[in-house]
C-alpha cells in the first residue's frame, strides 16, 4: 500500500476532478485488499464522520472513509463534532473528506485548518482560467503527443466548452483516432472530429426522460459526469427542455398541427420530429410532474430546504444516487 496520510480535504471548483481523485482513492485502497465507506445521507456530516472514525471494524486492510458534500458543512459544526476526532484518527484508516465548491458553497476555513494541524493534506481541484484553457489545452495535447497550434487550441475550446475533463476527453479522441506516434493536429481536424458543446448532450438527457427510456437517461447522466458536467448546469438544462416539452403539449392539445410546432423549434428537425412525438404520446401532468421532481433534485443536492422539518428522505446523499434516483422516478413514471 502507497503511503496514505490519515486526513484528505479534496475540494474545488473542478467537479470531475474532484470525482476523479474520489474514484482513485477508492480504487487504490480496495486493489491492495482494504475497505472503502462512503457514508450516505444523514451520515455525510461532521458529526457522521466522527462517529464513522470512533466505530469499530472488522474488516482487514487499510480503512478508507470517504465523505462527499463537505462543501455544505458549517464551521460550528465541524468545530463542535470533529475537531477532536480529527486529532486522534485510529491507525491504518484515512479519512477523506470531498467538497465539490461553487462560489456560495465552500468547505469551511477551520476544517482547513484542522487538517493541515492534524497533519493531512489538502488538495485543491481548480478550473483553469477561461483565457488560460487554448494554453492548457495545448500542454495536456503535448503530454499525449499531439502537436496543437494556437487556432487548434483556440478552436477546440471554442467548439467542446471549457469545462477541463471534457476537453481532455476529446484530445484523447484525438490521439486515438490518428493511431500510434506523435503527430500534428490541425484546425481542420478539430473542427471535424470534436465534439460539440454538452448542451445538447444535456438535452438528449431530457429527451430520453420525455419519452420515459430509463436506461438511455442513465447512460447520458453518466457519459455527462465523466466528461464533469456540473449537476447545476444540467438541471437548468434539463428544466428548460421540458418546460419546452410541457409546451408543445399544450400546443398539441389546442390542436396545433405537428409542421407548426416543429417550424417554432430551434433543433435540427430530427431531434424536434422525436421530442414531438415523444410529447404526444405522454401525459401533460407527468411532464409537469417531472419538472417538479427535478426542482427537488436541485433542493436536496444543495443541502435541504432551509427547515428541516421540510426536508424530504433523500437529502443529504450524494449527487450522483440523488440523480439516479430522480432519472428512475421521472422514466417510471406513467
Amino acid at each position: 500500500m502507497p503511503e496514505l496520510k490519515s486526513i484528505y480535504l479534496i475540494h474545488g471548483d473542478d467537479h470531475g476532478a474532484v470525482a476523479e481523485r474520489r474514484a482513485g482513492l477508492k480504487r487504490l485502497v480496495e486493489s491492495e485488499g482494504g475497505s472503502a465507506e462512503q457514508p450516505e445521507a444523514d451520515q455525510a456530516t461532521p458529526a457522521g464522520a466522527a462517529a464513522a472514525l470512533a466505530a469499530m471494524t472488522l474488516a482487514m486492510g487499510w480503512r478508507a472513509i470517504l465523505v462527499d458534500g463537505v462543501e455544505r458543512w458549517r464551521a460550528a459544526d465541524v468545530e463542535q463534532h470533529l475537531a477532536e476526532a480529527l486529532r486522534q484518527v485510529p491507525p491504518e484508516t484515512t479519512l477523506a473528506l470531498f467538497a465539490r465548491e461553487e462560489t456560495r458553497a465552500k468547505a469551511p476555513d477551520n476544517l482547513h485548518a484542522l487538517v493541515k494541524k492534524a497533519g493531512g493534506q489538502v488538495v485543491e481541484q481548480s478550473m483553469v482560467k477561461s483565457w488560460e484553457l487554448p494554453k492548457w489545452a495545448r500542454e495536456q495535447a503535448a503530454r499525449l503527443g499531439l502537436t496543437l497550434d494556437s487556432s487548434a487550441a483556440k478552436a477546440l475550446v471554442a467548439q467542446v466548452g471549457d469545462r477541463q475533463q471534457r476537453l481532455l476527453r476529446e484530445l484523447e479522441k484525438l490521439a486515438l483516432s490518428g493511431g500510434p506516434g506523435p503527430r500534428d493536429v490541425d484546425l481542420q481536424e478539430v473542427e471535424q472530429l470534436s465534439a460539440h458543446s454538452a448542451e445538447w448532450r444535456a438535452y438528449a438527457l431530457a429527451d430520453s426522460l420525455v419519452g420515459g427510456e430509463r436506461r438511455e437517461a442513465t447512460l447520458s447522466y453518466l457519459r455527462l459526469r465523466l466528461q464533469g458536467e456540473r449537476m447545476s448546469g444540467l438541471t437548468y438544462l434539463i428544466a428548460s427542455r421540458l418546460r419546452e416539452a410541457i409546451a408543445i403539449a399544450a400546443r398539441l392539445q389546442q390542436g396545433e398541427s405537428v409542421s407548426d410546432i416543429k417550424r417554432g423549434l430551434r433543433m435540427p428537425a430530427k431531434a424536434a420530429e422525436r421530442l414531438i412525438g415523444d410529447v404526444a404520446k405522454t401525459d401533460p401532468e407527468r411532464l409537469r410532474l417531472a419538472l417538479g421532481t427535478l426542482a427537488q433534485l436541485e433542493i436536496d443536492s444543495r443541502g435541504g430546504a432551509p427547515l428541516s422539518a421540510d426536508r424530504g428522505t433523500l437529502t443529504g446523499m450524494q449527487e450522483d444516487t440523488l440523480a439516479q434516483r430522480t432519472i428512475e422516478a421521472i422514466a417510471a413514471a406513467p
